[in-house]
C-alpha cells in the first residue's frame, strides 16, 4: 500500500540513505536524524550559513550577533539570556500579549472580510518578538520596514555588478530604516529606564545601539520571519484535512501543540542547518574532516523511520518516537544553536490559529503559492487568502 503524502511542501527526494555522505561538491551532507543530532551537538563547528560571509566581513570592533558566536563566548550570552525563553516565561509574561495580538488580527479579517493569511499571521509575529526583544515606542510602520528588509527575493549585494550595487544600497537603507524608527526608539527609552527585556540586557552588557540592531535583526528573522511560515503551513493542513481540524478544535492545549509539533515535523520551515568544522567530527562511524562545510538535511531527516516509525510522510500526532526522538525532529536545530524561542513559536501559532478556527464561516479562498529561498533553505508561503461571513 502507498504512503498517505501529507507533505504541502515538496523538497524533492525524501529517502535517508546514507546518513552521512561527502558529495562531488565537496559538500557533507547528514540525512539521518541520529547523525543530525549528533553533529550538531558536537562543539567543534561553527555557523557556515545565514549570511555568515557578510557577518565575517565586519569590523572586528562590532559585536557579533549570537546567532554568529561559537564556543564559550555563544554558551555564556545564551546562559545571560535563557530567563526570556523559559516555559514558564512564555505562558505567564508572553501568552497575554499573544492573545491580545491574536484577537486584533481576528478582528482586523472580520472587518475586512478577505485577507491574505501571510499578513495576519506576520503581524502576530512581529508583536510578540517585538515584546520578547523590547522593541517597543518605535513609529508606525515596523510591519512595512521588515518587508523591505526581508525581500521575497534575495540577491547577492556587491560591487561588482550594478545589482550587486543596488542590493547593497537597498539592504543599508531598510537596515536604516529599522534603526532609525525601531531600534533607536527602544535603546532611547531604556537607556532612561531599565525593562526586562533584551534590549535592556544587551544595554547592560555594554552594548552599542548598533549591536543592539544586529541582535535584534537576527531575532527578527528567527522570531518573525519563520513563524509567519509556520502558521501559514499550520493553517493550511487545518483547512484541508477535515479529520485534523477536528482533532485539533476539540483537544486541550496539550493535544493541539501535538498536532502543531507533527506538522513543524513533517514541514520545516528551514529545510537545511549549513556548519563548518573546525576539527575532525565524527558521527554515525564517519570522521568529517576540519574546514568542512556541512549541511544537516532537516527536512531528510526528520523522515528517518529509524526515529520517527512507519509512514514518516504521513501527519499522525504525538506518533511514537525512538530514543532521542524530538516531536519537533530536528526542525528547531539542536546543541548549542538549538533556537531558544521555540515555545515562544508554537504557542503563538495556537493562541492565533485556535482563535482564527473559531470565526464562523472561516474558510480559505485562495491556496499559497510556494517559493524557496535556496540561500536560507527555506520556504515562503503566499496568497493563502481567508474570509469570513460579515
Amino acid at each position: 500500500m502507498a504512503e498517505d503524502v501529507a507533505r504541502k511542501v515538496d523538497r524533492g527526494p525524501t529517502a535517508v540513505g546514507c546518513p552521512v555522505r561527502h558529495d562531488p561538491d565537496g559538500v557533507w551532507r547528514i540525512t539521518g536524524y541520529a547523525a543530525g543530532r549528533a553533529f550538531l551537538r558536537a562543539g567543534d563547528t561553527v555557523q557556515a550559513g545565514l549570511g555568515v560571509q557578510t557577518v565575517a566581513r565586519m569590523p572586528p570592533r562590532i559585536r557579533r550577533p549570537v546567532l554568529y558566536r561559537d564556543g564559550p563566548e555563544h554558551r555564556e550570552d545564551r546562559r545571560q539570556t535563557a530567563r526570556f525563553f523559559t516555559p514558564r516565561r512564555v505562558d505567564e509574561t508572553y501568552r497575554p500579549i499573544m492573545e491580545r495580538v491574536a484577537d486584533e488580527q481576528v478582528a482586523r479579517l472580520r472587518a475586512a472580510g478577505e485577507l491574505d493569511l501571510s499578513d495576519l499571521a506576520f503581524r502576530v509575529a512581529i508583536d510578540v518578538t517585538s515584546a520578547v526583544l523590547g522593541l517597543t515606542g518605535g513609529k508606525p510602520g515596523i510591519q512595512a520596514r521588515l518587508e523591505r528588509f526581508f525581500p521575497e527575493k534575495f540577491d547577492t549585494p556587491g560591487f561588482t555588478s550594478l545589482t550587486g550595487v543596488r542590493t547593497f544600497v537597498r539592504h543599508l537603507t531598510s537596515m536604516l530604516a529599522v534603526y532609525r524608527a525601531d531600534v533607536r526608539p527602544a535603546v532611547r527609552d531604556r537607556r532612561a529606564r531599565r525593562r526586562d527585556d533584551l534590549v535592556s540586557h544587551l544595554l547592560d552588557e555594554g552594548c552599542t545601539a548598533g549591536d543592539v540592531l544586529g541582535e535584534c535583526v537576527t531575532f527578527a528573522a528567527a522570531g518573525m520571519v519563520t513563524t509567519r511560515e509556520f502558521i501559514v503551513v499550520a493553517a493550511w493542513h487545518l483547512f484541508t484535512d477535515d479529520a485534523l481540524r477536528a482533532t485539533y478544535l476539540t483537544a486541550g492545549e496539550p493535544g493541539r501543540l501535538a498536532v502543531l509539533h507533527e506538522v513543524l515535523r513533517l514541514e520545516p520551515v528551514i529545510g537545511q542547518v549549513r556548519r563548518r568544522t573546525t576539527a575532525p567530527v565524527t558521527v554515525a562511524g564517519v570522521t568529517v574532516p576540519p574546514g568542512a562545510e556541512v549541511h544537516v538535511h532537516v527536512d531528510v531527516a526528520n523522515l528517518d523511520p529509524a526515529v520517527v516509525g512507519d509512514d514518516p510522510l504521513s501527519l499522525r500526532p504525538a506518533r511514537p518516537l525512538a530514543d532521542g526522538g524530538a516531536a519537533t525532529g530536528l526542525s528547531f536545530g539542536d546543541g548549542a544553536h538549538r533556537c531558544p524561542g521555540s515555545h515562544i513559536a508554537v504557542l503563538e501559532t495556537d493562541v492565533f490559529l485556535r482563535r482564527l478556527f473559531a470565526v464562523d464561516g472561516l474558510r480559505m479562498v485562495g491556496r499559497p503559492a510556494v517559493s524557496f529561498k535556496e540561500d536560507i533553505a527555506g520556504y515562503e508561503l503566499r496568497g493563502l487568502r481567508v474570509a469570513v461571513d460579515r
